[in-house]
């Protein structure tokens, strides 16, 4: 069953959200946290909710600030917010009673998994992180993808180029790269206290692989990166999409029911 719900973040946005549950009863699900410019249905977060609820373990899915159905311009939108966002999401669930609570974030979204993920160290209410080509370090990606040239334009114009490969660029402040130059993932992780997975194509278009592995060294065991070869950004093939998503799957499953008592 999915349930549309609305909540509200530290700053009173509302934030659009779906609950969805399995036909029994369980205390495990999954907090899904979708790409840049992209929503809450993405194929791949609703790929990873039906196998979830195959295996009895319920996932929780919104939209960030100014995407998909949520509150607020897209154009004001940074990682503090989205962060926030996540938090604002992990409470949410504990708060209905989930005890057992993964994390699987896709590129910025993995980045904000990551953050949230250090952040929950201590709480004891996470159980798992799965990253999907994460970000650990957004700034770097901006300056390599756009260039110095292309950073001048965005500080100038409040725009970027439309990276999902439209013609139109994309209204975006500049505030949202000053922003990014506050988190840095890497030192994050060193704060990740539950096992990570990471998984990345070699043929990534936009996230460099060395932030991957540079990752996986800053975190502590159990850890791993699965690098696909060949695989692009979106896992456009249909054979690295399958692995992809069973990789995520079966990770974070083992490690929600390795926390049953």
């Amino acid at each position: 069953m999915e349930q549309a719900l609305t909540f509200q973040d530290g700053a009173g946005h509302k934030v659009s959200a779906v609950l969805a549950t399995p036909a029994q009863p369980t205390d495990r699900i999954v907090v899904l946290l979708h790409g840049f410019l992209s929503n809450k249905n993405s194929t791949t977060n609703k790929t990873l909710t039906r196998a979830f609820l195959e295996r009895n373990i319920a996932t929780f899915r919104f939209d960030f600030f100014g995407q998909g159905e949520s509150e607020g311009p897209f154009e004001r939108i940074t990682i503090t917010t989205a962060l926030d966002q996540a938090t604002a999401a992990l409470a949410l669930v504990s708060a209905k009673g989930y005890r057992r609570i993964g994390l699987i974030g896709s590129s910025f979204g993995g980045l904000i998994a990551l953050m949230a993920a250090a952040g929950e160290a201590g709480k004891g209410r996470l159980a798992s992180l799965a990253l999907k080509c994460p970000v650990p370090d957004f700034e770097e990606m901006l300056r390599l993808e756009f260039g110095p040239d292309g950073i001048v334009a965005w500080k100038r114009t409040g725009t970027i180029p439309d990276i999902t490969g439209g013609n139109e660029r994309v209204p975006l402040h500049y505030a949202f790269y000053e922003d990014c130059a506050r988190y840095r993932g890497y030192d994050a992780a060193t704060s990740v206290t539950v096992p990570t997975l990471i998984v990345q194509g070699d043929q990534d278009e936009y996230v460099p692989l060395h932030q991957s592995r540079r990752l996986l060294e800053a975190l502590r065991p159990p850890k791993r990166l699965d690098i696909l070869p060949g695989a692009d950004h979106g896992f456009s093939k249909a054979e690295d999409f399958r692995s992809m998503t069973g990789k995520l799957i079966e990770w974070t499953a083992a490690h929600l029911s390795a926390q049953s008592t």
